[in-house]
């Protein structure tokens, strides 16, 4: 395998699970031409990136995501074990679960649909992609370094088209679906630990909240709410013939609650890691949807008082809960937004050119999880070393971003492999140490 750093190698080497010995050793040199090279993360891209580092011919490189037999959810278990160690054993693990849309056109091209695009969206104007649907499941941990939560990626999965479902004879799953499935293997997987399941209006469904009512022990479920939702009291005690009610006396809505409640006010965690003085109006009552039954909920009704954001309703399956744990843990749901940004701006993510099934399927999650990869890298190389901020005369920063963690690694890397054995070894250690860092600085800029 090749030459790796010291905090890089065993977070690479704990992937091997889902790989035969030949395809991880090539795997791990896409992995490091992909952190190294600049632009598009296509196969000839991290080859050419990785240079004479990936040995063979580079048709063996297109296939180990187009043939090679492998399967991803090995590999998100170890991505998601590793990026647990940051959580503290018994702190609650929050989870946003969001979707992203990446363009990719194209006749020939698999999954690919017309899909809306909520960045380019606004409320007045709704705008439309080619391309590719991804639901994905982050894990939100709180590094040392940083203020603001960090969203990273551990499992990812491709919304179908329901035409394509039929022509392949599947059953359609939708985007909520999708996330009850990551909901369920990562409880599978990890019984001991408690998720807190994060939300935006896509997925704040009756489907989602049942299911981790029924996992209440393992999981709980906030998002947003409706100010007109079917709110019951529970069903009376009295005996009577027949199958028992569901629901007892219909509730106010939350938005009637709210127009004659006394609001309360508190302090909670915001966006962008500060805090807010917050009015906050709270109820509790069974949601009804037909057919589905009803799920125990705790709603509340958020009012920034310095009116930045609109009023909101969120709600928490988790009735136990404060109103201003429930809004301050929602509000951990956004750094995936940050996330899906930092991946196209600096991994690559909507540059693969990959058509058929097996290379679309396997190619954006495993660049997802190179975000990871990186993050929990660089939080382990910052344990020894002093965060390196990149600051320029006309912009200052004050905490790392995962620019800056992604050239800490791209210096680690080129660091180890000019410091090899060999003449251009040689010729790097000769230069004086201005010069050293200088060439380092060029080769690292994430760009």
């Amino acid at each position: 395998m090749l030459p790796l750093p010291t905090v890089l190698e065993p977070l690479v080497l704990s992937l091997c699970a889902a790989f035969t010995e030949p395809t991880f050793n090539r795997f791990a040199a896409l992995c490091v031409g992909a952190i190294l090279t600049r632009g598009r993360r296509t196969v000839t891209g991290m080859l050419h990136g990785a240079g004479g580092m990936a040995p063979g011919h580079f048709s063996d490189y297109h296939r180990v995501f187009s043939r090679a037999r492998w399967s991803l959810w090995p590999l998100g278990k170890a991505l998601a074990t590793m990026v647990l160690r940051l959580v503290p054993d018994g702190e609650p693990v929050l989870v946003p679960i969001d979707d992203t849309t990446a363009q990719h056109k194209g006749k020939c091209v698999y999954g690919k649909g017309c899909h809306h695009d909520a960045v380019r969206s606004t409320h007045t104007h709704v705008v439309w992609r080619w391309g590719h649907r991804w639901v994905v499941a982050a894990i939100s941990v709180a590094l040392p370094f940083t203020s603001r939560r960090w969203a990273l990626p551990v499992l990812a999965v491709l919304y179908r088209p329901e035409e394509l479902n039929r022509a392949e004879k599947r059953r359609h799953k939708t985007p909520p679906c999708l996330a009850r499935q990551m909901m369920a293997v990562l409880i599978l997987w990890f019984r001991s630990r408690r998720f807190v399941f994060l939300g935006d209006g896509g997925y704040a469904s009756h489907e989602l909240a049942s299911f981790c009512s029924r996992h209440a022990r393992h999981a709980t479920l906030i998002s947003r709410f409706h100010g007109d939702a079917n709110l019951y009291a529970p069903p009376t005690t009295r005996k009577r013939t027949g199958r028992p009610p569901l629901k007892g006396a219909k509730l106010p809505t939350p938005a009637q609650t709210v127009a004659r409640s006394k609001r309360i006010r508190a302090t909670v965690s915001w966006y962008g890691g500060q805090t807010r003085r917050v009015e906050l109006v709270s109820g509790t009552g069974l949601w009804y949807k037909s057919g589905e039954g009803v799920v125990p909920v705790r709603w509340v009704h958020v009012h920034d008082i310095q009116g930045t954001h609109r009023d909101d309703y969120v709600y928490s399956t988790d009735l136990s809960l404060s109103p201003a744990q429930i809004v301050s843990w929602f509000t951990a749901r956004w750094p995936i937004e940050t996330t899906f940004q930092e991946v196209r701006a600096h991994l690559g993510f909507e540059t693969p050119r990959q058509r058929v099934a097996k290379s679309v399927l396997r190619t954006a999650p495993c660049l997802l999880g190179l975000f990871s990869l990186i993050a929990v890298a660089y939080a382990e190389h910052l344990r020894r070393h002093q965060p390196k901020v990149a600051r320029t005369a006309w912009y200052h920063k004050t905490e790392p971003t995962f620019a800056d963690a992604l050239n800490a690694i791209r210096r680690l890397l080129w660091t180890e492999l000019l410091s090899a054995r060999g003449h251009i070894a040689d010729v790097f250690q000769k230069l004086p140490p201005p010069y050293r860092r200088m060439v380092l600085d060029n080769l690292c800029s994430a760009a």
